[in-house]
């Protein structure tokens, strides 16, 4: 589902993203519309898909460290917060930018030498490694007092389209949101206004996708990998058989089981570095929607100076930091995949909606963009509260009110229909001026005329 949302970016989004953005993607989604509303819209989605994917980001730091150091959960949340805000404050994009490269380059090493050490264990063969993993299953099935039939069926079910989506809903749901809130990921959308040209643009899109793909790829042979040596390994269980550390750290316990301690360290390392990279693209994201849509663009009409937007920036990286660190205690138990797909829920309801029609139809009016994609963020965030990963799980109601996994299925769509039903109805001068600015805006997405000083910044 993550890879899918590349195509998407590579074929309908990156070259005009480049040649219409600047610094957030709500200049892209503003570009012929009313700014102030559009990019105070664009800044609270950014703010909100930001938070829902710190908070994974947070937890699964956190979990690392307490795993390697000992330490209490939530001082580890308190030094990773700390860190992040070091990072970002004093380091920028271009530091942030050298993590996310090397990060990459030793996730890939470290992830392809993991597999390989996996099926040198099974001759390399990938299909003995899952037939291991089917009776590992099976026997921790049987353990909990299940018949053998029913032992037999819940160990195959791993060779099933996964146990993390109970119903056919919620898996057309959790797709929508996995591929196309790829497209609608603010600290995503901002790389593409740090490569010189469209055709830069285009190339790392590609890039992008063929290594996520081999690193998805990778993910299959980790995870069962992590069934077979790490789940049937009592060092790596606690005195009730629960993993250490939860199920958040199968893949550093096996690691350890592969590569023994000096790899570990390596892939604590690698993971850790991972996380840095992320949570500092999300925290200059947050912090530019704040400083460049809200307070330079909305709050000063334009007039700010380039120091007083820095020093919105800084604060608002100490704000996130803090909150970053709250939500990161309160979601400690919380599967942290599952989590992260809640913000690409909340990204393709908001912010997808607005960027492909603002970029695609020409009938899309300030009023239709604004309002739909308001309902669709709103939708998200809303229908996420009520489902069972927040209002079960965090809040401790004994059933969900939405019975769900993801919201897309319903926010998505109502976002898209409010944009055009609106959109088709709005007869005020403000929705003439906006149809009429497609035509320009067109030219230069398509042609790149008139962009210029994005990677620069």
């Amino acid at each position: 589902g993550f890879l899918v949302g590349w195509p998407i970016i590579l074929f309908l989004m990156a070259e005009r993203l480049r040649n219409l953005g600047k610094y957030t993607f709500a200049d892209v989604a503003s570009f012929r519309f009313a700014q102030a509303p559009v990019r105070s819209f664009a800044a609270t989605s950014t703010l909100v898909v930001v938070l829902f994917y710190l908070i994974a980001q947070m937890v699964g730091a956190g979990q690392l460290i307490k795993l390697l150091f000992g330490l209490r959960y939530e001082y580890a949340v308190g030094i990773v917060g700390v860190l992040m805000t070091l990072y970002v404050l004093f380091g920028g994009m271009t530091a942030t930018t050298w993590v996310q490269i090397i990060k990459a380059v030793l996730l890939l090493g470290s992830a392809t030498f993991m597999a390989l050490m996996v099926l040198a264990q099974f001759g390399f063969s990938p299909e003995a490694l899952f037939a291991r993993a089917v009776e590992v299953k099976t026997g921790l099935a049987a353990a909990t007092g299940l018949s053998p039939a029913d032992a037999a069926a819940k160990g195959g079910s791993i060779m099933g389209p996964g146990n993390f989506i109970k119903d056919p809903v919620s898996a057309i749901s959790f797709g929508m949101a996995l591929m196309f809130g790829t497209a609608g990921l603010p600290h995503i959308l901002m790389r593409f206004f740090t490569v010189p040209d469209a055709k830069a643009a285009r190339t790392s899109v590609l890039w992008a996708t063929g290594w996520i793909g081999y690193f998805y790829l990778l993910t299959f042979i980790i995870g069962f990998g992590a069934i077979v040596l790490v789940a049937t390994n009592p060092g790596y269980l606690d005195g009730d058989g629960v993993l250490i550390g939860g199920t958040n750290m199968a893949a550093i316990h096996l690691a350890q089981a592969v590569g023994g301690n000096l790899f570990l360290g390596f892939i604590s390392a690698v993971a850790f570095a991972t996380i840095l990279a992320v949570v500092a693209g999300l925290t200059l994201s947050g912090a530019s929607a704040v400083s460049h849509d809200l307070y330079a663009t909305v709050f000063r009409k334009g007039q700010a100076d380039s120091a007083a937007e820095l020093s919105v920036s800084r604060r608002t990286v100490l704000v996130l930091a803090a909150v970053a660190i709250l939500l990161g205690i309160v979601f400690q138990k919380q599967n942290v995949a599952f989590m992260v797909s809640l913000a690409f829920a909340v990204a393709a309801s908001g912010n997808f909606p607005v960027l492909i029609l603002s970029l695609l139809w020409p009938g899309a009016t300030t009023r239709g963009v604004v309002a739909g994609g308001t309902l669709g963020l709103i939708l998200a965030v809303g229908l996420t509260i009520l489902s069972p990963a927040v209002w079960v799980t965090i809040l401790g109601h004994p059933a969900a009110i939405f019975p769900y996994s993801s919201p897309a299925i319903i926010s998505m769509p109502i976002a898209f229909l409010t944009i055009w039903l609106v959109s088709i109805l709005d007869t005020s001068p403000r929705a003439a001026i906006d149809r009429a600015g497609y035509a320009a805006q067109r030219v230069r997405a398509e042609t790149g005329i008139g962009a210029s000083g994005a990677s620069a910044h």
